[in-house]
């Protein structure tokens, strides 16, 4: 059996580089993140919050979108997580060069024969 990691906010801001106002604040704009509390109603997240919070930052500081729009490719990409029963990190990259790398891998196969 997994055992999965949980992390206060202070040590999710360290490992995402994100800061705990930030994560607040993208709770409230992400309903897909929402880490649990404790007793003592300190915030607790997942390895699944921590890639949600690394695509979320990827989404809006490397790729340029905006809340909203990455509120939308969040919700996709997770609808296609489920979907195909994979984990976030498999299905967050982009879906050109996810493509393309299966035809390659085709292509491998094919030249086999």
């Amino acid at each position: 059996m997994v055992e999965e990691h949980f992390y206060t906010i202070t040590q999710a801001a360290r490992l995402t580089k994100i800061k705990p106002h930030v994560l607040r604040y993208w709770e409230k704009e992400f309903r897909w993140l929402g880490p649990r509390k404790n007793s003592a109603g300190r915030r607790i997240y997942s390895e699944h919050d921590i890639e949600l919070i690394t695509l979320i930052e990827r989404l809006l500081h490397k790729e340029g979108y905006s809340i909203a729009g990455a509120r939308r490719r969040v919700g996709k990409l997770l609808a296609l997580s489920n979907q195909l029963q994979l984990p976030l990190s498999e299905v967050q990259t982009n879906p050109l060069e996810r493509f393309k790398q299966e035809l390659e891998e085709i292509l491998k196969m094919l030249e086999r024969r």
